[in-house]
């Protein structure tokens, strides 16, 4: 079937796939051979499991679907932001547990929302701009230095001090939705 686009364009947008896919192809088999079960790769796989362990038996069950909902909502813009950052040279990852994601897996899914789920829930009374500045602080201070010490995390074109705010309205929009009410029954 003919494409109503310039055939032009067509196989230049088809040539920027295939330095991309070749990239990847190159990059998992460099992968394979230097992280998979290497170190850093145990040290991911611990960064994923251990936060799941701790919500399992630290969450308040009569809370948890509430508590997903926002630690879903957390995973989407994490990664999304995270996504965006590698796509643009901000930064990259280095470690993988996953070599097909461009993000840390680890960071994106388990310990930010987890984190974030964790704070929600516990002494609820307290302001939720304490908490988002606590969380801002320590993700940008303590985990980002973790993870560049570490050599998970490699800034290119980026600084701590520029995530700090992205990390406090986060937290705040993942607030919010926790005091959400207005789900009505599907019917």
């Amino acid at each position: 079937m003919k494409s109503l686009q310039d055939p032009k364009k067509l196989e230049k947008v088809a040539s920027f796939y295939e330095m991309n896919t070749k990239a990847n192809q190159d990059y998992i088999e460099f992968w394979k051979e230097h992280t998979l079960f290497h170190w850093d790769f145990w040290v991911g796989l611990i960064f994923i499991i251990a936060p799941v362990i701790f919500w399992i038996k630290f969450r308040k069950k009569e809370s948890s679907n509430r508590l997903l909902f926002v630690g879903f909502f957390v995973l989407i813009i994490t990664s999304y932001f995270d996504f965006i950052g590698v796509q643009f040279g901000k930064w990259y990852y280095t470690g993988k547990v996953l070599p097909t994601i461009p993000s840390y897996f680890p960071w994106d899914f388990t310990i930010f929302p987890i984190f974030i789920m964790t704070l929600i829930q516990f002494k609820p009374s307290i302001s939720p701009i304490i908490k988002g500045l606590f969380f801002a602080s320590f993700s940008a201070f303590v985990g980002e230095p973790l993870f560049l010490w570490l050599g998970f995390y490699v800034m290119n074109d980026w600084h701590i001090y520029y995530s700090f705010p992205i990390y406090f309205v986060i937290y705040l929009l993942a607030h919010k939705m926790s005091t959400v009410n207005n789900f009505e029954p599907i019917k």
